[in-house]
């Protein structure tokens, strides 16, 4: 029977579909009523059934490497929790949780926390994506409160992006936008950002200005409508204060000042502040090149301050719009699952706010003081002010700043806690407790999104093995440290609890409520439709936009302006360290590669971590284009696939976050990035990172795809994964065995009965080839060269496909490269239906003219669309060959 659920990934909350039929198989698609996606999903959605397999998982506590059962794993840690607590006080003891986990889950660790053991060290990953945003609007509106919705988005004449590559980052959200655009011929699109990303592609305007410089932009911008008298005086003297201070900060700062600050050209910066004073309906959206900064709060007030001096806020498309960045980021913030903050958006140092909390939870104590934000967190484990840490459905190995510091944190701590999904990921490898979570498909409770948006997650799966709720997990050792008020029967008792303390003595002064959904029974519950909150008796169906009564939550109900002192990176760059490392995701992987890395669809577009360098850049670095490089910091380094493009921004680079050491040998981006953080918000600065680069000159590059699952080396560069019905694995090393033979043959693991081997060898310039052939069928392949030049993986991995290989497919295989063309389709550009770059441009060579046509003729770009920018530029490549053929 369909099932209606929510996706996992970004903050859009794509309503889903799951079927799953009587052999078990499971089928996804969106949901057409759901209001954030109207039935689309980007390739990552689509994908989901091919992430729900259990290889790999973990399916029953372990405690110090050994298999136990339930009881005996949560007596450990109730027992180890409960002496650190007793010897040396509640603040020993943390906890690091996840905008992965539901809100339900998020709502009972923080009690446990906050209310029972009386500790406000629970923090979550969410504080490296979203912390700034949310002290921003703390300051601007004196809650956390996004006020718009995503029919803004539709209705608006002009959206600015702000560090956001919303086209690969949030694509249904980009669809969505780039479609109210064609609809709408008076909507421009502006994107500010350092790189020119596929979010460009839609747009009217690119401003790709110096790295950490938009409060300057915002400052400047400011400073414009000031003297274009672009004010809603109106709206400024009834319903703001602090505008006086904020314009003198900017006082005579010009145009022509910004452009020179921000590396850009007077004239484009010009225009930008010329189309945002003259349009009424403006909505500015920005996202982690805002937020992930050592001056990140400020850049948000920067932003907010623009739309509070022209009154472009609480009406129909306008408004500051901060795009999340995880599926419940935001429901984590509700609970108080920030070390700042406590439950329904209240204050922890705000004693009448602890007293509501305390009385409600009926709890022996209430924390009254902020507990350790996430770098803090694991610099107190590191010098062992911190005893205990229990994490829950992150990876901080791979996901924070100095990640080599926070490997040696968890190794020097005396307990180490771990619930996840997964066996391994380079945290799990470094706990004494490893207790099995249920992961999407199998757990249910709520999620809400980037627009206030609540919606179910719904169960769907069975738990495999002993694997069960987190609220279930936590709820457990709670009771077992002697705590009551831990007793729910069920998911929707605590979704209860938690909307009647979001109304609780809640007289109107606090924006989050749940008051119409605290009665909801388990039927309703159940049923519950996504809806927007606040959700009250006045407005029982949900409330689309904030502010539309002019009425802010700060103590006279005013907005607040924020004077902005633009300051610098805290790290500068340096003649050692000339390059600003920005890192960020790419188009079909998410975090840390948990679940998207199972797929080989979404391993197809992208397989190895790149390293993008404008070619004057690598031109003095000495990389070249498919090379590999060394990236150092002083705080540690990483060997990336090099490519050259004029888009990245002169004196940057820019690598992705995901690989890990599941996937890569020495991918992990963040043992790079420095831990400045943000001193309002505790955010870290993963934009701005002074790095060196170095060509990486192996003396021998080899891939080798195989039926059977490749066993990882201990030394030199690799990346490994699936590629289609086969695993990848991409080496560079310096020692060469003393046979390559027998190395194949050790790679591959067949064994010798039945199997016919193909072999290539030229001795003399160093390339080999080795296939093993049985019963016809190919069950691996291995090609050695010098150099990085080894010829196209997509054909190969094909043949895998095949039952029989034809004479030309062996043939191939000698010649390395395939006897009918039309067999290697390619470097993939749709991930959603397979399609790569070659089949894409034979049909522009047959006329395709349009992105529109290529989708007509191959279905490209025509299901989520985040390709559409990359089939742009096939086409754009071919005009310019066909204008200058020489």
């Amino acid at each position: 029977m369909p099932v209606k659920t929510t996706c996992p990934y970004c903050g859009v909350g794509c309503g889903v579909i799951a079927d799953r039929n009587a052999a078990g198989t499971v089928t996804v698609r969106g949901d057409p009523l759901h209001p954030a996606n109207f039935g689309r999903l980007c390739a990552k959605g689509s994908a989901l059934a091919e992430t729900i397999g259990l290889e790999g998982r973990l399916l029953a506590p372990v405690v110090n490497g050994q298999e136990t059962d339930w009881d005996a794993a949560l007596d450990y840690v109730a027992q180890g929790f409960g002496r650190i607590v007793c010897e040396h006080g509640p603040d020993s003891v943390a906890f690091y949780v996840s905008g992965q986990i539901l809100t339900e889950d998020y709502y009972v660790i923080n009690k446990l926390a906050k209310g029972f053991i009386g500790t406000a060290n629970i923090d979550t990953n969410s504080r490296l994506c979203m912390a700034s945003s949310v002290a921003g609007h703390k300051r601007a509106f004196g809650s956390d409160t996004v006020p718009g919705c995503y029919e803004d988005l539709e209705t608006a004449d002009l959206l600015v992006l702000v560090g956001s590559n919303a086209a690969w980052c949030h694509p249904i959200l980009y669809q969505r936008m780039t479609a109210a655009k064609a609809s709408n011929p008076a909507c421009r699109i502006v994107v500010i950002d350092p790189r020119r990303t596929a979010t460009c592609d839609g747009a009217d305007l690119h401003l790709p200005l110096r790295s950490g410089s938009d409060s300057v932009l915002f400052n400047g911008l400011l400073a414009h409508l000031a003297s274009r008298n672009a004010i809603d005086r109106a709206f400024v003297e009834g319903f703001t204060s602090g505008a006086e201070a904020a314009l003198q900060q900017v006082a005579g700062q010009t145009v022509a000042q910004t452009a020179d600050v921000c590396g850009l050209s007077e004239g484009a910066v010009a225009l930008f502040f010329d189309w945002f004073a003259r349009t009424e309906r403006v909505v500015t959206l920005y996202s982690q090149g805002i937020n992930q900064s050592s001056s990140g709060v400020d850049k948000v007030n920067s932003i907010i301050n623009c739309h509070l001096l022209t009154g472009r806020i609480g009406r129909p498309g306008m408004g500051p719009f901060s795009l999340t960045g995880q599926p419940n980021a935001m429901g984590g913030r509700e609970v108080g699952g920030l070390a700042n903050q406590l439950a329904a958006h209240m204050e922890i140092e705000n004693p009448k706010h602890r007293d509501i909390v305390q009385r409600f939870w009926q709890s022996p104590v209430v924390a009254d003081k902020q507990g350790l934000k996430a770098i803090d967190m694991f610099d107190a484990i590191a010098d062992r002010r911190i005893k205990a840490v229990w994490i829950m459905s992150t990876n901080p190995l791979v996901s924070l700043p100095d990640a080599d510091r926070v490997r040696r944190a968890l190794d020097s701590c005396e307990l180490v806690v771990v619930s996840d999904c997964m066996r391994h990921t380079d945290t799990t490898r470094h706990a004494h407790v490893l207790l099995p979570a249920l992961t999407w498909g199998e757990k249910d409770g709520t999620v809400t999104n980037s627009e206030r948006r609540i919606s179910r997650q719904r169960r769907f799966l069975p738990a495999p093995g002993l694997a069960r709720a987190d609220w279930e997990t936590v709820c457990d050792i709670a009771r077992r440290m002697g705590f009551s008020g831990f007793d729910y029967p069920n998911v929707a008792a605590i979704f209860r609890e938690h909307a009647g303390l979001s109304s609780f003595e809640n007289e109107g002064t606090r924006d989050f409520d749940l008051s119409a959904l605290k009665t909801l029974d388990d039927r309703a519950y159940d049923a519950l439709t996504p809806i927007q909150w606040p959700v009250t008796r006045e407005y029982p169906t949900g409330t689309p936009r904030m502010f539309e009564t002019n009425e802010f939550f700060t103590a006279d109900r005013k907005a607040r302006f924020v004077p902005v002192t633009p300051r610098a990176a805290v790290n500068a760059t340096s003649r050692d360290y000339p390059l600003v490392l920005n890192t960020g995701r790419v188009r079909d992987q998410w975090h840390t590669m948990t679940r998207t890395g199972k797929s080989p669809r979404l391993l197809a577009h992208a397989f190895e971590p790149c390293a993008e360098f404008h070619p004057d850049d690598a031109r003095i670095a000495r990389v070249e284009n498919g090379g590999l490089a060394r990236l150092t910091s002083t705080w540690g380094e990483m060997v990336a696939r090099v490519v050259v493009t004029a888009e990245q921004r002169r004196g940057c680079v820019f690598v992705p976050m995901h690989w890990n050491g599941e996937y890569a040998g020495d991918g992990r981006a963040n043992a790079l990035v420095n831990p400045a953080i943000d001193p309002i918000s505790g955010q870290p600065e993963s934009k701005h990172t002074p790095v060196k680069a170095a060509a990486y000159l192996p003396k021998w590059h080899a891939f080798i795809l195989s039926r059977q699952e490749i066993e990882r080396p201990t030394a030199g560069y690799w990346v490994g994964g699936r590629s289609g019905t086969c695993w990848r694995m991409e080496l560079a090393f310096d020692e060469r065995p003393p046979s390559w033979r027998d190395w194949a043959r050790a790679q591959l693991r067949v064994g010798d009965d039945d199997i016919e081997w193909i072999a290539y060898r030229d001795p003399k310039v160093g390339r080999f080839r080795y296939a093993a052939v049985r019963d016809g069928r190919l069950e691996g392949c291995v090609f050695i060269a010098p150099d990085h030049k080894l010829v196209s993986r997509s054909w190969l991995s094909g043949l895998f496909a095949e039952q029989a290989l034809a004479p030309n497919a062996r043939m191939s295989l000698l010649t390395g490269q395939p006897v009918d063309a039309g067999q290697d389709i390619g470097p993939i550009v749709c991930s959603c239906f397979g399609i790569g770059q070659h089949q894409i441009s034979a049909e522009i060579v047959k006329g395709a003219a349009s992105v529109d046509d290529v989708g007509r003729c191959l279905k490209a770009g025509t299901n989520c669309g985040a390709c559409k920018p990359e089939i742009s530029k096939l086409l754009r490549s071919a005009a310019v060959r066909e204008s200058h053929p020489a």
